[in-house]
């Protein structure tokens, strides 16, 4: 079941409550580059990131959010910008009060706001901003930017009982409990904060976020710090994100993914999209079940079908989706042999069954858990496809 939060309203997005898991994306462009910033904008929201986040460092930053903004819209895309602040962010919104307007959400990071009596004004003066704006803020801990001043005196309280991990993480959950603190007292609203805790060490990660879910009831944003290149950090995020949505915590995901040269940034939309449906928690488009093959599927046929399937499918699914509403959640069996195979397709809204290696050359078809057709000759994945369509249009095109 997932945790009881408050809902916080981002330019039209809700998170928190029992609204679905929000995916949100951040771009890696100088902000002030407003044609590659709006360039790849559009392109995070096409691959179905619902919130964008971009730096504003700058002053030039700041000034470019109107015309990015205006951009935007001239396209028809509406997605909520949120801006990512650290050092002298409390000065850009101050100095670019249309900047300050025009964001969605800010993004304050509690360790480095300055020392002393100036970090807890500079503090306050981004909550008065968002509150006289009524904003909302994200107050985003990270390990690498940890407050110093709170680690020396977690250090010296638990010098000798607590490994320096654990002294870590107790600082990093006192941070965000202590701003989310602060930002109540200075005048914010619950339903205007969320908050992250954000460590590039997976175990680290899980256990800071259990403990402030335990403390509040702030919607939280669920993310790896760094999670780095290739595999390794598909593997991470997804084993970091799964563990804690499957106990329910979280409102809101981003794959912090360090994208290969010339990729595409939308990847790390991409990956957050598949972790939501491989949990069951959202769907986005049809899914194929297929086998992995082995010795009973040693031709190239139950290979080349699988991916001319899963093809078609990934093509139809924009239109579908416009078309048939609830049509993203069809499931879909491409099984490749008699062991899973039938099993498998009776499971699924609709499945094949291959022959395997030295089977009878006929293909079963399966739809609703029943056998309604025998499927043979060269024309097995067109015949399939037929059926596939025939499929949606009965069940989701009335």
């Amino acid at each position: 079941m997932k945790t009881d939060t408050h809902v916080v309203n981002i330019g039209g997005i809700e998170v928190g409550g029992s609204n679905p898991i929000v995916i949100q994306s951040m771009t890696d462009t100088d902000t002030s580059d407003i044609i590659n910033t709006v360039s790849q904008i559009e392109e995070l929201y096409n691959a179905g990131s619902q919130i964008v986040r971009v730096t504003v460092n700058n002053t030039a930053a700041a000034k470019a959010i109107e015309e990015i903004k205006i951009r935007l819209s001239d396209k028809d895309i509406y997605v909520p910008i949120v801006g990512d602040f650290h050092f002298i962010g409390h000065k850009i919104l101050r100095d670019v009060p249309k900047c300050a307007e025009l964001l969605d959400k800010y993004r304050i990071n509690p360790g480095n706001l300055g020392k002393g009596n100036r970090k807890d004004e500079n503090f306050k003066t981004f909550i008065d901003i968002a509150k006289d704006l009524d904003k909302p803020v994200r107050i985003g801990v990270n390990a690498g930017s940890l407050d110093q001043e709170l680690l020396n005196i977690k250090m010296d309280e638990y010098s000798g009982n607590k490994t320096s991990q654990e002294i870590e993480s107790d600082a990093l959950v006192s941070s965000a409990l202590i701003s989310y603190d602060k930002a109540l007292d200075y005048g914010l609203k619950e339903d205007k904060i969320i908050v992250s805790c954000k460590v590039s060490r997976l175990n680290q990660m899980v256990e800071c976020y259990r403990e402030i879910s335990k403390s509040i009831k702030a919607p939280l944003h669920l993310g790896l710090t760094e999670a780095g290149l290739g595999i390794k950090s598909i593997v991470s995020t997804t084993a970091a994100l799964s563990i804690l949505l499957h106990e329910g915590i979280g409102d809101t995901i981003r794959s912090s993914l360090t994208p290969e040269l010339n990729a595409k940034r939308s990847a790390e939309v991409e990956l957050c999209k598949e972790i939501l449906q491989s949990l069951s928690i959202r769907n986005f488009k049809a899914e194929v079940t297929a086998c992995p093959g082995c010795g009973r599927t040693t031709s190239n046929y139950f290979r080349e079908l699988t991916g001319e399937i899963k093809h078609y499918l990934d093509k139809k699914n924009k239109e579908w989706i416009k078309k048939y509403p609830g049509s993203e959640n069809l499931k879909v069996a491409v099984m490749g042999c008699v062991v899973n195979g039938p099993g498998e397709s009776k499971a699924a809204n609709i499945g094949i069954s291959l022959p395997g290696s030295g089977e009878n050359p006929v293909a079963p078809v399966y739809i609703d858990g029943e056998k309604i057709k025998l499927l043979s000759g060269s024309n097995i994945a067109d015949d399939f496809i037929k059926l596939v369509d025939e499929y949606v249009l009965n069940k989701w095109g009335k």
